[in-house]
């Protein structure tokens, strides 16, 4: 059985600043350490290690309260790419910004980017760096990361051929030092093939590193609410969001509670913790923007 110190390692990589990430990223129901990473773009190391356990870790709801338990039931057995792939969709679903997580392990490494409810999409290459996937996806994930279309995707090219003197993780690395020219600065330590124990402890030594824990939808959504009116007043979608009592939040909210029933029933099906995140953030979201609208006083 792989241990912590085996090289399976896994990161998420947001486009947005901590304060942002920090209300979704509770809705995970997973211990996480959350970082800036440059401005406007944040990382969030899982605290757990259930690819390296072959089942979920017991305590990465440690101090959680109620309906903590539940919260990782379905990464038994997975791989580390299917995991960092729910993790990354039930980020992006419910923002207005894109995921992007970053995974190896002994005999691969690679890519999912997710954005809003488009179909995640993800490559990778092999140890020796053989790439494993459809070229147009990095071109997907320019274009989702909002990276320059011409010299991004220039640079981008080269991971979809053949280089026999590039393994994973050199190819790992090449993508990542173009996300630094979009302004992402890593924490030192964040090296791709760094074990999970390593990203941790590299996370744990910024002095802006948060913890986040899963502590009941009660105090979820209210930290989530807390910081979205914070924003509102800086932040173009505010006549989007409940409490500006406009017609389209109105709308949202009940597209919300629609979307957020079949979304529920596909991951409860599947037994994904990740799609029944997604569903319960929408139905937050959308039940939510209709108390306000039913509670605001009428002119």
């Amino acid at each position: 059985m792989p241990t912590e110190d085996s090289p399976s390692g896994a990161v998420l990589i947001c486009r947005a600043d901590p304060d942002a990430v920090a209300p979704a990223a509770h809705l995970l129901r997973t211990g996480m350490l959350l970082t800036g990473a440059g401005d406007e773009w944040s990382v969030l190391v899982p605290e757990g290690t259930p690819w390296t356990h072959g089942k979920a870790r017991a305590d990465s709801h440690e101090g959680s309260g109620d309906g903590a338990g539940d919260g990782s039931g379905d990464l038994v057995d997975d791989p580390v790419d299917g995991v960092l792939a729910r993790w990354a969709a039930a980020l992006a679903v419910g923002a207005p910004w894109p995921v992007l997580g970053l995974w190896w392990d002994a005999g691969r490494a690679g890519l999912t980017v997710a954005s809003g409810f488009r179909r995640p999409v993800g490559y990778g290459w092999l140890a020796d760096g053989t790439p494993d996937g459809e070229d147009d996806a990095l071109h997907t994930l320019a274009a989702r990361l909002g990276l320059d279309p011409v010299l991004d995707v220039q640079d981008l090219e080269p991971l979809t051929r053949p280089d026999p003197e590039a393994d994973a993780h050199t190819r790992v690395g090449v993508l990542l030092a173009v996300l630094t020219r979009a302004g992402l600065t890593l924490p030192a330590g964040f090296t791709p093939g760094a074990p999970a124990r390593a990203l941790r402890d590299a996370a744990r030594a910024r002095d802006d590193v948060r913890r986040i824990d899963w502590r009941g939808w009660r105090e979820t959504v209210r930290t989530e609410l807390d910081a979205m009116e914070n924003a509102v007043e800086h932040s173009p979608l505010g006549p989007w969001l409940p409490w500006s009592g406009t017609p389209r939040a109105h709308v949202l909210a009940l597209a919300q509670v629609t979307a957020a029933v079949p979304v529920t029933a596909w991951g409860l099906r599947r037994r994904s913790a990740g799609w029944v995140a997604a569903g319960a953030l929408l139905l937050a979201h959308g039940l939510l923007g209709l108390a306000y609208d039913l509670g605001r006083p009428r002119d």
